[in-house]
């Protein structure tokens, strides 16, 4: 019986078989996943519906199942119309979501074309697709080392 939160089979089948560097992108359900991809990656959808799940449900779940390098963000671009909102008020809520797992990893964005380029890295091996309706609830996690 497992003992970490993510009992999705499919999902700890890829996890399993990702190592150091492994990319996986959790997305919102604006993001184009079918096309956003790396070479080397699988797509899971879980949009149930408008709204289920969430991107945070989804890192929740993975967080407690994986070491986790480094957590990135798709940033907004200085002439998008949301960039004079200012931060997505979703990323706090990330932040909370990483510190409960006992991170101390940062929250780094990367300018949506930047992104784009890096999910589709050889590295990149999970796109979880959610129904999240949150603009910018993109995370990108590339995967660390178990250390015990």
């Amino acid at each position: 019986m497992l003992k970490h939160q993510l009992i999705h089979p499919r999902l700890n089948e890829i996890l399993g078989r990702a190592g150091h560097h492994s990319k996986i992108l959790i997305a919102d359900g604006h993001y184009p996943a079918s096309t956003k991809k790396g070479p080397n990656a699988e797509v899971v959808c879980l949009n149930l519906s408008p709204g289920l799940v969430t991107v945070d449900q989804v890192l929740q779940a993975i967080l407690s199942a994986v070491a986790v390098d480094e957590v990135n963000v798709m940033g907004i671009p200085a002439d998008d119309s949301y960039a004079k909102h200012g931060e997505p008020p979703v990323w706090q809520q990330f932040r909370k979501t990483v510190a409960a797992a006992g991170l101390t990893t940062p929250l780094v964005p990367i300018l949506k074309w930047d992104f784009y380029k890096a999910v589709e890295s050889a590295d990149h091996v999970l796109t979880v697709q959610t129904g999240d309706q949150a603009l910018w609830a993109n995370v990108l996690l590339s995967l660390g080392c178990r250390a015990n």
